[in-house]
């Protein structure tokens, strides 16, 4: 049985949904049921913003940002309203998780708690640094174009490996903060001996594999990319309706009279 027909992207995208907002539920079930719940007072509540964030912005939202051009009834849409789209979600997961930021610093300083000395921190932070790189220069070489269209062509599959790369590291970055937070604040039992709470939010780090897996899984099938600009006139000429979804995964396949990384950046324009 295939595995890239429109079905299975169906289910692909009802999946990443499903665990997607379970692990947003599973965190704020966390925060408010085992901690301090979320507040803005430089306490521990304030610190709970920070998992809560990055779990839904810079995790979920992004997630999602990734994977919007798969999404079959949008591909009828202008391509510029779909870059519009691709680059507010990732602006809006940078925002939230700046958001984040800020309160661990504004509770490290108000606990007189030093910043930056372990590796979460490091790698979080170079994390979010090359984020907004990513952000910007998406921004000026493919929402706003001013380069030439095969210079953009070269630099799409760094943009796109980049991304993947970058959102990989989120997720790796968050695993280690919550089993850091987990070590550190749990005292009594302690974290080696697996109280409610280790085991609750190691599921949501299972949970946060989970729906990177399948981002990855549905980013990386070349046969469920957004057809070309003609194949999309074939389908639209054709009508609606899941016969055409079908052949509208299956016009994603063909190949475009430019070559591959041409047809690329025309997808992203």
């Amino acid at each position: 049985m295939a595995m890239d027909g429109p079905k299975q992207l169906l289910v692909a995208l009802c999946a990443a949904a499903a665990v997607g907002v379970t692990s947003v539920i599973f965190v704020l079930i966390w925060v408010f049921n085992y901690k301090e719940g979320l507040a803005w007072d430089g306490g521990l509540a304030e610190f709970n913003w920070h998992p809560v964030l990055i779990v839904f912005g810079f995790i979920v939202v992004q997630g999602f940002a990734i994977i919007v051009y798969r999404l079959p009834w949008t591909w009828k849409w202008n391509k510029q309203v779909m870059k519009l789209i691709h680059a507010g979600l990732h602006l809006l997961a940078f925002i939230l998780v700046v958001i984040s930021l800020v309160a661990v610093f504004d509770f490290h300083n108000y606990a007189k708690i030093p910043n930056m000395y372990s590796l979460h921190s490091w790698l979080g932070l170079m994390a979010v640094i090359l984020f907004s790189q990513q952000l910007v220069i998406g921004v000026g070489l493919y929402l706003l174009p001013v380069l030439p269209v095969v210079w953009r062509a070269a630099f799409m599959p760094i943009h796109v490996y980049s991304g993947l790369l970058l959102f990989t590291s989120v997720i790796a970055v968050a695993l280690m903060g919550i089993t850091e937070k987990l070590i550190f604040g749990l005292s009594n039992p302690k974290y080696k001996d697996s109280p409610p709470e280790a085991i609750f939010v190691n599921v949501l780090g299972l949970l946060l594999v989970l729906f990177g897996a399948i981002i990855l899984w549905i980013a990386t099938r070349t046969s469920w990319k957004r057809p070309s600009d003609q194949n999309l006139h074939i389908l639209h000429t054709n009508g609606g309706g899941e016969d055409n979804t079908k052949r509208g995964t299956a016009l994603s396949q063909l190949p475009d009279q430019s070559d591959v990384a041409l047809g690329d950046v025309n997808k992203s324009d």
